[in-house]
């Protein structure tokens, strides 16, 4: 049952995420595709694509599972844990350490079933359009998000860069990207908070999304400074060993299917 997403899916795997009402666009399905084409999982039934899950990798000490979807004249079919046995197969295959996800509350006690345990909660943010913040000096940063992440990220970030408003110092980084909703803010690496709130601005002069992990207080109070708006709640979850980084330095996450 289980096949893999093709160019030619991504058409209905976008009407899939929009059914959700998620932000993502075509542009990011395409972009999983091309990053990760033996990991973008779809089920085929009555001659359509009608469930999809994607496994990002980022060596093999982390991976991401994400886009899990089923088309609703579809769901309760067991259709999603499907998909997601066979993105823990693939991820095992592969030796990944440290398997993550952010799971919303429906979705929880079907991942605890499947092996893996709470790690740290993850909220969204919004706000409507707001002037914002001058253009920063480039810099490398791909140093800054393997310290926040203890992963290799690198080949996910330059593939973000190519469609995104880049906002960079030697201090961190900071990427915003067009949504099917609204502007999307993240990843935001930053070793201090003046950096976040200047890259941020920057980058959230059009209405905005920003993911966070509350944990990060300085991240949560800037939210508020800023004038962002808690929308919604997510749960973090791992299987496999533990990983955490420098997670003071992240500001905002890359997306809830991106980590």
């Amino acid at each position: 049952m289980v096949r893999l997403l093709q160019e030619q899916d991504i058409v209905i795997a976008t009407e899939l995420s929009a059914e959700a009402g998620w932000n993502q666009t075509a542009d990011d399905w395409r972009m999983l595709l091309r990053l990760n084409p033996e990991n973008c999982f779809g089920i085929e039934f009555d001659g359509r694509l009608v469930s999809t899950a994607t496994l990002s990798c980022y060596g093999r000490k982390l991976a991401w599972i994400g886009m899990v979807l089923t088309n609703r004249a579809y769901q309760r079919r067991g259709f999603a844990r499907t998909l997601l046995l066979h993105a823990i197969a693939r991820a095992d295959q592969l030796g990944v350490e440290s398997l993550k996800l952010d799971a919303t509350d429906q979705g929880q006690p079907l991942y605890e079933s499947l092996g893996f345990r709470v790690e740290q909660p993850v909220q969204r943010w919004w706000r409507t359009p707001q002037a914002g913040g001058a253009a920063l000096q480039p810099a490398n940063f791909l140093d800054h998000d393997m310290e926040a992440y203890k992963a290799d990220r690198s080949e996910l970030l330059r593939a973000l860069m190519q469609r995104s408003n880049v906002q960079t110092s030697p201090d961190g980084f900071c990427l915003s990207r067009p949504g099917r909703r609204a502007n999307y803010v993240g990843p935001c690496v930053a070793r201090n908070a003046d950096f976040a709130r200047h890259s941020i601005q920057a980058c959230a002069q059009e209405e905005s999304y920003w993911d966070l992990l509350p944990q990060n207080p300085a991240a949560l109070a800037l939210a508020t400074e800023l004038g962002f708006t808690e929308k919604r709640k997510l749960i973090r979850m791992v299987r496999g060993r533990d990983l955490r980084g420098r997670e003071g330095w992240i500001y905002a996450i890359a997306g809830f299917e991106l980590g």
